[in-house]
């Protein structure tokens, strides 16, 4: 975690103010104070904004066993959100939410992704199977795909399952799975204006969704998301990537770039997909 701070460019000093000495243990504050104790006051710090809800951390119990109850930390998901989310994709194709998701889901993801080595995140490629290869003047960002073994994703992919039943029950868009990755953009790197699936060209990729996990961005620190109307020239967001920010939009329609970041950028990006299967064999996830 000492790492990932660092990395992120936030603070990390040991503080010794009475408002760190007396924080309760609870929610993140509490797993990384119990496993990095050097950094529990700049972490504290760092993401009293989005604190989670209380947990108490049993002596016993794993860190991975910790992670796995922050993840589930929510009795049901709110179908508000899965309302207002179809509502905007219905009127403008795009949605952007703010702490749509339990904040104790992405308290996990964001201790996860810190708590990888670096090796396990691989320079991102473009193109699909026998296409797929890495071109760095397109996009440098590192990925990693979530996998359900992993406590902090099967969080996430439950919660995206529920949005997945809830759209196709308002829009009837006939989604089928989801499939997502971690993403890290460390200082400088970019990913150039693109679509995740194009019309007619046999993708089954059909809504997108990008989740940030980056406390304390400053508007300084580059890394947006810009969302162009269809031809490609129109800017219609610029989008901070904010801690919990959800963005979901229709893969075929919006050209979207990531610009230079200036600190380390973490998010997880995923696509709703179709089932395009041919005599039995459901396309390919990747």
């Amino acid at each position: 975690m000492a790492e990932c701070v660092s990395r992120a460019g936030y603070h990390n000093a040991n503080s010794t103010s009475p408002q760190h000495q007396h924080s309760p243990a609870g929610g993140v504050a509490g797993l990384i104070s119990g496993r990095w104790p050097l950094v529990s006051g700049g972490i504290t710090k760092l993401l009293a904004p989005v604190r989670s809800r209380r947990i108490t951390r049993h002596p016993h119990r794993s860190e991975q066993a910790h992670l796995e109850l922050l993840a589930h930390d929510f009795d049901t998901v709110d179908n508000g959100i899965f309302e207002r989310i179809a509502q905007a994709i219905d009127e403008r194709g795009y949605a952007v939410i703010d702490a749509g998701l339990p904040k104790s889901l992405v308290d996990a993801l964001f201790l996860h992704i810190c708590d990888l080595p670096d090796s396990a995140l691989t320079p991102a490629g473009v193109g699909r199977e026998d296409d797929h290869h890495v071109n760095r003047f397109v996009r440098s960002d590192e990925t990693l795909w979530l996998e359900p073994a992993q406590p902090a994703a099967r969080g996430l992919l439950a919660w995206m399952e529920s949005l997945r039943q809830g759209i196709n029950r308002r829009l009837f868009l006939g989604l089928f799975d989801y499939e997502a990755h971690y993403a890290r953009y460390a200082p400088g790197a970019f990913y150039r204006q693109h679509l995740d699936a194009f019309a007619g060209g046999g993708t089954n990729r059909v809504l997108s969704t990008v989740l940030y996990l980056n406390p304390t961005w400053g508007a300084d620190d580059g890394g947006e998301m810009v969302l162009y109307a269809e031809d490609g020239s129109l800017v219609l967001e610029k989008l901070t990537p904010l801690y919990g920010r959800l963005v979901v939009f229709l893969s075929e329609r919006f050209p979207h770039e990531v610009l230079p970041t200036r600190r380390t950028r973490y998010s997880v990006a995923g696509w709703f997909r179709v089932n395009g299967s041919l005599g039995g064999q459901i396309d390919p996830p990747r």
